[in-house]
């Protein structure tokens, strides 16, 4: 059986519950490791490229800057993190401020995940130097949960049933305050809502459809990539961020609705039922969204066209904001 194929199995039986099952026939324990170690989903700490590493892939120079920016986390675990900034060709050389990309990793990825597999800046250049987007700063966070300095470990990667189990809105919760405020005081932004999109894959689509719907007054434009909303994060001290979804989301589209919406799933995807089901209530509720069904799975190659695609709808009202 081909690896993609064991991991969607694996990551279908997780989305109906069958984990439990499994958890109490001790004897399939075994087996079930096995095979998340072989699909990928689980590695050892000492396996290559583990953990994040430096933000440039060598084999391109992009046409952009790329800076790492360490910040402080107002929430419990690591006291710093890191983000990722791209500054698109020609920042700084006049008093021009940019619109915001803010976009978030999946299971298994961390702060540049989008630039290793998603070819971000690749796809960046290309669209900005040929006029066919806004040019725009891109902001990839490290969203994962990490306990203490030990277990964040140099912004380690975070196998899938970490993230999985571990999605407890702390990081989400402090979001607005440790990412957003921080790049508008860092760097020439348009810091307001109309001047800031959001979007992640997976995982990291979930997170986005919740802090586009806790926090509406903060981003304009969200898109989720494949959002996999099977996970945990209804427990613990922030459990209140990851609950009533749909009650926030009326608020969000009756009280503060942003400039866009955009779900993007494949058809072979595991989470396409899921995604379906947002699509039909959104459509029944009368909110307006775009929703887009491509071929193949869960998988970059469909998440670097869904990137590509919404970049070059996005801040097309903003204009250019000149100081």
């Amino acid at each position: 059986m081909a690896l993609r194929g064991l991991q969607g199995i694996i990551f279908a039986v997780m989305s109906s519950c069958m984990i439990r099952k499994i958890g109490q026939r001790f004897f399939l324990l075994p087996l079930f490791v096995m095979a998340l170690v072989s699909c990928g989903v689980v590695r050892q700490r000492h396996s290559p490229q583990y953990h994040a590493g430096v933000p440039i892939q060598e084999e391109y120079v992009p046409r952009g800057t790329v800076v790492g920016v360490p910040y402080q986390s107002s929430v419990k675990g690591p006291s710093e993190r890191r983000m990722i900034v791209y500054l698109p060709e020609g920042y700084g050389r006049e008093e021009r401020r940019y619109p915001v990309f803010y976009l978030l990793h999946g299971a298994r990825g961390y702060e540049t995940s989008w630039i290793k597999k998603g070819e971000i800046l690749r796809i960046a250049d290309s669209l900005f130097s040929h006029g066919l987007a806004v040019p725009s700063i891109i902001v990839m966070p490290n969203m994962n949960e990490y306990r203490n300095e030990r277990d964040f470990d140099e912004s380690r990667m975070k196998d899938a049933i970490e993230s999985i189990l571990e999605v407890n809105g702390a990081v989400e919760s402090a979001f607005p305050k440790d990412v957003v405020h921080l790049v508008d005081s860092l760097f020439l932004t348009q810091a307001y809502k109309s001047g800031r999109a959001l979007a992640g894959l997976s995982i990291g689509g979930k997170q986005s459809a919740f802090l586009a719907a806790n926090f509406p007054e903060v981003f304009g434009y969200v898109g989720l990539f494949s959002p996999f909303f099977q996970t945990r994060g209804n427990t613990g001290r922030y459990k209140s961020f990851y609950k009533n979804f749909r009650d926030k989301l009326d608020i969000q589209f009756k009280v503060d609705p942003p400039q866009a919406y955009y779900l993007m799933v494949g058809r072979k995807d595991v989470v396409y039922p899921t995604t379906l089901a947002l699509h039909r209530y959104m459509t029944g509720q009368g909110y307006p969204h775009e929703f887009h069904v491509s071929d193949g799975g869960h998988n970059w190659s469909n998440w670097r066209n869904y990137l590509a695609d919404m970049l070059t709808k996005v801040f097309k009202d903003a204009g250019e904001d000149n100081l």
